[in-house]
């Protein structure tokens, strides 16, 4: 498919000379995702963007991927402080002691919500009872930075113990996984996803 074929929302033609970053726009953002796996990716991908642009988090997404063992979970909460170590010398993903140790820490904490809710997916749709916010904005500039629900979940998460899970980054973590669908309404992915 051609880059020009479909209008799409503003925020992925700022790069469209990156295909990763239009195809991320394309096939993943607001597809409402299910994958325990997934989650926990989208919620630390998110927390390392804390200060950055998203372009520089999805460009190293595969060495991201590497690094964290492809966010399993489970060895993610085991790692020491040996391997916290080796991944700070890492030059693949950002070099950022507290975001290291805050996914170590969102993974225990991530664990614990899967036990208590069978898992990550049945506790972060529930927010939404079971089914995705669904917006209609007319230009990026109408889509908000965070909302009442992701003030919520927030304060949720970090009550549990999780880190970099501030309104702004959680409204981010939202959007990417389609609990929340905010693809502008001329972009062909709006017409896509709501039916």
């Amino acid at each position: 498919m051609n880059i020009s074929d479909h209008p799409r929302c503003k925020w992925a033609m700022t790069h469209a000379d990156k295909p990763f970053y239009v195809d991320y726009h394309d096939t993943e953002w607001g597809v409402p995702v299910h994958d325990d796996r997934l989650f926990f990716e989208m919620l630390i991908l998110e927390g390392a963007q804390a200060g950055l642009s998203w372009l520089t988090i999805l460009a190293r997404r595969d060495t991201y991927r590497a690094a964290f063992d492809n966010f399993d979970v489970h060895k993610v909460a085991a790692y020491d402080d040996a391997k916290q170590q080796t991944l700070l010398a890492d030059p693949g993903i950002i070099r950022n002691k507290l975001k290291i140790a805050a996914t170590v820490q969102n993974a225990k904490t991530f664990i614990a919500i899967q036990n208590a809710f069978g898992s990550f997916d049945a506790y972060i749709w529930q927010f939404v009872e079971n089914k995705p916010v669904i917006n209609h904005w007319k230009t990026m500039g109408d889509v908000p930075v965070s909302t009442e629900l992701s003030d919520r979940i927030s304060k949720d998460l970090k009550k549990r113990g999780m880190k970099f899970v501030g309104t702004t980054i959680i409204y981010s973590f939202l959007q990417a996984t389609g609990l929340v669908m905010d693809h502008t309404v001329e972009c062909y992915r709006y017409h896509d996803l709501v039916k």
